[in-house]
Parts: structure tokens; C-alpha cells; sequence
């Protein structure tokens, strides 16, 4: 096959556990395309295709490459418009980019100050080298002491959610009623705190997590091909 995806995935090679690649498998899912997946860890990100990036996703598409969540959902539905759009138009597409925005700033720093240990625990050795020094960085403090933020990030973590939750009232996905490219950049934050933590996130009776539910049983159930943590 010459459709390969770049996955993150800890000591444990068959839980890849990057956000953006799951925003990139249920793309590929929801477009019917078949691919094979590259488990890679942190410090073997930049030996790949000859050091084409320094994050992932990467998807290598018979002689293209493309990087970057977003564009490679753009990319899909360009090279591959006789399939199901992942945008369904410029609005769908411009939806996206607010949806994107939002996670990136709410959904993600609270996840990470979650799950930062858990992430952490989860690694080969070498990879929890790097990702110590460059999350300390980051953060500007040890990352013991931006686990201790977690339980208080874990607290008002719903509240953040109420955005979701209201669109949630008239319509069973971001895109209506079937999902676009916005649940799929939601899903990819949650999917990331459900395998690699048994912190939950969410109570069960939050639609929310009903609509969790409904995007884990998508394109066959792809998303419960990793188990929660």
C-alpha cells in the first residue's frame, strides 16, 4: 500500500495516542481510504522521510507527503472530492478552523495538565527524556508541579465543554447529522486522555459523552480499535 500515517505511540506500539492523528484516521476512515500505520515515539520523529517533520501526523500519499492535521483534511478532500466531503464547503471548513482554534486553546492545555504524567509513564525511556525537557520548557516548571495542576484543571474541565453541549441540543454531531472534520478535531483531544489515562473525563450522563460514544462507533468503529486506559 502507498498510503502510510506517521502515528505517536508510547513504549506500547499498538496505542498510538496523538490527538491530530486520530483527527487524521477518522479523515482517512471517513473518506474510505485505506492506509497503513507507522508507530513512531518522540525521538524518532525527525529521522523520518529524511526529515520531513518535526511533528505529527505525517501521511505519505503514493509520492506526496503532507503534514499538519488540518491540511492534510484539506488535502483529502481536494485530491479526493468523490468521496465523502470532510468540510461539505467553505462554511463546514470555516466552522473547522473555529472549532480547531477552540480545542487548541481550552480543550488541550487542560488535557494536557491532566494527563501529563500518565503521557509521561506511558513512554520508552529515551522518549521520556525529551519529553520531560521539552514540557518543562514549555511550562516553565518541573513537570511534577504541572501534574499537581491537574486535579484542579480536571475539576472545571466540563465547563469547558459547554460549547459542544449546547450545539449538542439540536443536532448529534458538530457537521449535524452526520460528522465533518470539527468532530473529528474535538474527538482526537478526547481519544487522547481515553488511552493513554484513567482519568475520565467525562460523566456519563453528559451528552457529551453520549456523542463521544456515537464518534467511537464511526467508519467501523475505528476509534475503539485502541482500548481506554
Amino acid at each position: 500500500m502507498s498510503r502510510k500515517l506517521y502515528s505517536l505511540c508510547g513504549a506500547d506500539r499498538a496505542r498510538p495516542f496523538s490527538p491530530h492523528v486520530w483527527k487524521t484516521k477518522l479523515s482517512l476512515a471517513h473518506k474510505g481510504l485505506d492506509f497503513d500505520v507507522v508507530p513512531i515515539g518522540f525521538t524518532e520523529i525527525p529521522k523520518v522521510e529524511e526529515g520531513a517533520t518535526k511533528l505529527v501526523p505525517l501521511l505519505r500519499d503514493g509520492e506526496r507527503l503532507v503534514q499538519d492535521s488540518f491540511e492534510i483534511a484539506v488535502y483529502l478532500d481536494e485530491n479526493y472530492p468523490d468521496r465523502p466531503s470532510l468540510f461539505g464547503g467553505p462554511g463546514g471548513m470555516a466552522m473547522a478552523r473555529f472549532v480547531e482554534g477552540w480545542s487548541q486553546t481550552t480543550l488541550h492545555p487542560a488535557i494536557a495538565r491532566i494527563i501529563i504524567r500518565d503521557i509521561h509513564d506511558s513512554l520508552d525511556p529515551v522518549d521520556r527524556v525529551y519529553f520531560r525537557e521539552s514540557r518543562e520548557a514549555r511550562f516553565g516548571t518541573s513537570l511534577e508541579a504541572v501534574a499537581e495542576t491537574g486535579t484542579a484543571a480536571l475539576a472545571t474541565f466540563s465547563d469547558k465543554l459547554e460549547p459542544l453541549r449546547h450545539m449538542l441540543k439540536f443536532q448529534p454531531y458538530l457537521g449535524g447529522e452526520r460528522p465533518l472534520f470539527a468532530d473529528y478535531i474535538v474527538f482526537g483531544a478526547l481519544q487522547w486522555a481515553r488511552i493513554v489515562s484513567p482519568q475520565r473525563l467525562l460523566s456519563p450522563a453528559d451528552p457529551v459523552a453520549a456523542w463521544f460514544e456515537r464518534c467511537l462507533d464511526l467508519h467501523g468503529g475505528i476509534g475503539r480499535s485502541v482500548t481506554a486506559a
